[in-house]
């Protein structure tokens, strides 16, 4: 007679939530977001899926979580959203701005930015970061062709990150957030509802 799986918390084991995200960690470095499923996190951490389910939803959720953002993307920008396309691309990248120009937050979001740029060339921002969050957020500013508009904008908001966080370019690291919310809000916008070729 085989032995059932376990199912639920395993017994004596004080911390089953911090051991999933540990094997949730592993599989997303060495495997990226594809190749990631909550069943092998499971089998991984030795617990039933169910239970990864009940501790984080989803596998978008998992990921954020194994990523240990101080800040949910998605909650974030969710009022953004809320007020519709026009004006969007200011409103962004202030929003963008006030979490990442906090300093009690901006040591945090550099570690997991770095992780996410070195890991694989990228591996994990091309298949998770960059779809899993970035994508479903603009997709629902977009007013057509999102299969052009994301990426443009996109490549903006990497760009900022690398340029003025990462790298501390001058001109960028020191530019008031208000003086780049101008002049890089109207691009944004552009990406946003404006013509494309």
């Amino acid at each position: 007679m085989s032995a059932r799986p376990v199912r639920g918390r395993r017994p004596g084991a004080p911390d089953t939530r911090a051991e999933v995200l540990d094997a949730a960690r592993e599989s997303f470095a060495e495997k990226g977001f594809r190749g990631t499923t909550i069943r092998a996190v499971a089998a991984a951490a030795g617990v039933d899926p169910s239970l990864v389910h009940h501790y984080f939803g989803s596998k978008d959720d998992l990921f954020l979580a194994a990523l240990q953002m101080p800040v949910d993307p998605r909650e974030l920008l969710a009022p953004v959203v809320a007020q519709g396309p026009d004006g969007a691309g200011e409103r962004l990248l202030r929003s963008f701005l006030s979490v990442w120009d906090d300093p009690t937050i901006q040591v945090h979001l550099l570690a997991v930015a770095r992780t996410m740029l070195t890991d694989d060339a990228g591996r994990l921002l091309k298949e998770g970061f960059l779809p899993v969050v970035v994508g479903p957020v603009l997709a629902a500013l977009v007013r057509d062709r999102p299969e052009d508009r994301i990426p443009l904008i996109s490549s903006q908001i990497v760009g900022l990150i690398l340029t003025r966080y990462v790298f501390a370019v001058p001109g960028m690291a020191q530019l008031p957030a208000e003086d780049l919310v101008a002049r890089m809000g109207p691009v944004l916008q552009h990406y946003l509802t404006g013509d494309l070729p």
